[in-house]
């Protein structure tokens, strides 16, 4: 059978899978009764990476005749809900090319909400009260 030799990278490879599995799985031994604390690298060997960002809604509240936050940024995936809640009726409507998507049925009281799936600047406003503007920055 013949010898096979292991490079000094793949050594290392080795040695440091061993030394974090070691390390996750503390060797057997509780250290909760022998008194050992852990040390800053077997904290970061057990730490999950960072995983894609979930997507997040943001509500902005229409009342009082204004949108609040009338400026937000938000991410790429996220959704923007606007919660109506005023005596008076009011929609959103996107301005501009970038975004015509956004476009709202005409509420009084409840909800619409509007997915961002492009980062841009999206300026809206209420067609009903036009003094009513907002901006939605999306950032990748």
């Amino acid at each position: 059978m013949p010898i096979r030799r292991t490079s000094p990278a793949r050594a290392l490879f080795l040695v440091t899978l061993v030394a974090g599995a070691l390390a996750v799985g503390g060797c057997g031994s509780d250290s909760s009764k022998s008194g050992a604390s852990s040390s800053p690298a077997a904290t970061s060997a057990t730490t999950t990476p960072a995983g894609p960002r979930p997507a997040a809604t943001t509500t902005v509240t229409v009342d009082d005749m204004k949108f609040s936050p009338a400026n937000l940024t938000v991410k790429v995936g996220d959704t923007v809900q606007w919660k109506f809640s005023d005596k008076a009726p009011h929609a959103v409507q996107g301005i501009g090319d970038a975004a015509m998507g956004i476009n709202s049925p005409i509420i009084r009281t409840g909800e619409w909400s509007y997915t961002f799936t492009t980062a841009g600047t999206f300026r809206y406003l209420c067609p009903l009260h036009p003094e009513m503007k907002g901006v939605v920055t999306v950032e990748q």
